[in-house]
């Protein structure tokens, strides 16, 4: 049995890297269904796709996976273009039937006001230094084969996964002060468009919270933590953790309740244009 969403966010499943778990997503999206899929950015990595990355056929069949959702679930997916897939620029915006590819987007739900985007946009060193951000990229490729290792170790001796990354980010203090400014710059943003709260991705932590009346949702990665947000149909956020769910039970007891909100009853969506100043368009 499947469980039911209105909307479910997935970011971050740097498709053509080895640590993509592509084989993972997809069997959650099996198991979950929506109305709405919101794909937030760097489903597809360009940038290792262009050095020493591999198209394998896991990576293809998570494709096969959306288009059977539009199909024969009239899901609806707004792919949302990050860094690693910004070759996305040459074509978007671009609406074919229920999929639709642009830069950002306003949710409207109960009520409620979200601006969604990937990102990136407030990370200078992405934006503006785009060398340093490929050396850092290549850094955490490195880091990530490392994580391969030591959890191969940690399986043999029958221990649970273990995120060296996000350890080490819990850990340096320079890593923790960027997160912190990243997501109050993401709230400042979605207060000055008028939003109740922020959707993103791109930093590669599962998040919810409040920061100064404002909801920040970031909805992690499927690289490490393997998580996904996702609305039921009251309007409640919630984060998924892949590796907390039993698929064997009809319904998934591993949720975080984002807190209730007050029930309201319109629901659409707005897409804005390349000018994040541009008034939105109704789809």
């Amino acid at each position: 049995m499947k469980t039911q969403f209105k909307t479910i966010v997935i970011s971050d499943i740097h498709l053509g890297t080895k640590g993509s778990k592509a084989k993972e997503v997809v069997r959650f999206l099996k198991k979950h269904k929506c109305d709405n899929l919101i794909l937030n950015g760097d489903i597809i990595d360009g940038w290792q796709l262009k050095k020493s990355g591999t198209w394998k056929r896991k990576h293809t069949r998570f494709f096969n996976r959306i288009l059977k959702m539009m199909d024969n679930d009239r899901t609806k997916v707004f792919y949302l273009r990050g860094n690693h897939d910004d070759f996305l620029d040459q074509i978007l915006p671009l609406e074919v039937g229920n999929l639709s590819i642009q830069k950002d987007l306003i949710y409207e739900s109960r009520g409620k006001k979200y601006f969604v985007l990937h990102g990136d946009i407030f990370d200078s060193i992405t934006t503006n230094l785009r060398w340093i951000a490929y050396l850092g990229d290549i850094g955490y490729t490195f880091l990530l084969w490392l994580n391969r290792q030591v959890n191969y170790h940690r399986r043999k001796k029958g221990l649970p996964y273990f995120s060296l990354s996000q350890y080490l980010k819990g850990k340096v203090k320079s890593a923790v002060s960027y997160i912190d400014k990243y997501e109050e710059e993401l709230a400042m943003m979605a207060k000055a468009k008028g939003c109740d709260g922020i959707i993103c991705g791109h930093i590669h932590k599962a998040e919810s919270r409040i920061i100064d009346g404002i909801e920040y949702h970031n909805s992690g990665d499927w690289v490490e933590t393997m998580s996904a947000l996702a609305e039921d149909h009251d309007g409640n956020w919630q984060l998924i953790f892949y590796n907390e769910i039993d698929f064997c039970r009809p319904e998934p007891d591993n949720v975080i309740p984002f807190p209730e909100s007050e029930a309201y009853k319109t629901v659409a969506f707005d897409r804005k244009n390349d000018d994040l100043d541009s008034p939105p368009i109704r789809i």
